[in-house]
């Protein structure tokens, strides 16, 4: 936190988080699907600044290496390559009981943030001992802080991401290429 300019990164700092959501909510909501992945794209540098307005740096810069870089390209191409046509053409699946559910599952979760809010985590399992972060930092470098335990304690959803997104590639490609049999 800058200790400087306290009003000035306050602003910031919720300016950053009004438009992550903002930009959440219009990556929601639009029925084109790149329009929708350009929104993502704005949530996650929206995100990248909140990330280094905490001093947390490398995180703030993988989110934009990987997230809106790699991962944004690859969504990108499963979405050209599916060939979706023109926005007019797809069917929409938002009825009015979408609608409906969505606006029960939504207060569902304001609900929830207001119970956490209102009474605090449930317990100090969730909250890093002060300090942490920092005597981590210094022990195995900022790089090796998020790599430690990214490799050893959630090696296995770590891998089981990654064999997730090959395999939504995989039929990504699958489907496209069957398309264009179909079609000749």
């Amino acid at each position: 936190m800058n200790e400087h300019y306290p009003l000035l990164y306050t602003f910031h700092f919720y300016l950053f988080g009004v438009v992550a959501i903002v930009s959440a909510i219009a990556f929601v909501t639009r029925k084109s699907p790149v329009a929708a992945a350009m929104w993502l794209v704005v949530t996650m540098f929206a995100l990248s600044a909140e990330y280094i307005m905490l001093e947390a740096h490398f995180i703030g810069i993988m989110q934009v290496l990987v997230y809106a870089g790699a991962i944004m390209v690859v969504f990108l191409f499963v979405i050209m390559l599916l060939n979706l046509g023109h926005p007019s053409e797809i069917a929409d699946a938002r009825g009015t009981w979408g609608k409906l559910l969505a606006g029960v599952v939504g207060l569902v979760l304001l609900a929830e943030i207001g119970v956490i809010a209102s009474g605090g985590l449930p317990s100090d399992k969730y909250v890093a001992p002060r300090g942490f972060v920092t005597d981590q930092v210094v022990r195995y470098g900022a790089v090796g802080a998020v790599a430690k335990p990214l490799y050893q304690n959630y090696a296995l959803a770590f891998e089981l991401t990654s064999v997730l997104l090959l395999i939504a590639i995989t039929g990504a490609v699958a489907v496209g290429g069957r398309r264009d049999v179909d079609a000749r």
